[in-house]
């Protein structure tokens, strides 16, 4: 994997572990048009989401799993991760994924949203992306104001 930015490999990983953003990714419909989705994720070397096995981005990453992401601070300093990479789909039948989400996310499965996304009939998938390439950026220097 080609890794650019100013970070190593050990600061993305640091990042990304710890970030509590959604990521973004963008892919491709079966009529080539562009398509981006924001998913909450986990980061284990590769990109993990949890997803309706409803949604439209399954059949998308159906047609093509080239898939390109970021994971981004909303708040200045501006600070992330980019990259590229390939997308599997696999079901989680358990929602083991979908829980350790809520959990990391709202911290825990007890709240309306994990009601509404536990619920027995929602079928569930995993989006896992192997990621190809990632890139970083840190403005924190740049926008620091003791700087101005």
């Amino acid at each position: 994997m080609e890794i650019t930015g100013p970070w190593d490999r050990e600061r993305v990983d640091e990042f990304l572990d710890g970030a509590r953003i959604p990521v973004r990714i963008g892919c491709r419909t079966p009529s080539d048009a562009p398509w981006i989705v924001s998913l909450w994720f986990s980061w284990d070397g590769a990109i993990n989401c949890a997803t309706s096995a409803s949604a439209d981005l399954a059949d998308f990453l159906a047609h093509d799993d080239h898939v390109s992401f970021e994971a981004s601070t909303n708040d200045p300093p501006y600070k992330g991760v980019r990259g590229r990479g390939r997308a599997t789909v696999s079901p989680d039948a358990d929602k083991e994924l979908l829980r350790a989400l809520l959990e990391r996310y709202l911290g825990g499965v007890d709240n309306p949203t994990g009601e509404r996304l536990l619920r027995p009939e929602r079928e569930e998938i995993r989006v896992r992306i192997e990621p190809e390439r990632l890139h970083s950026w840190d403005y924190s220097e740049r926008m620091d104001p003791s700087k101005r």
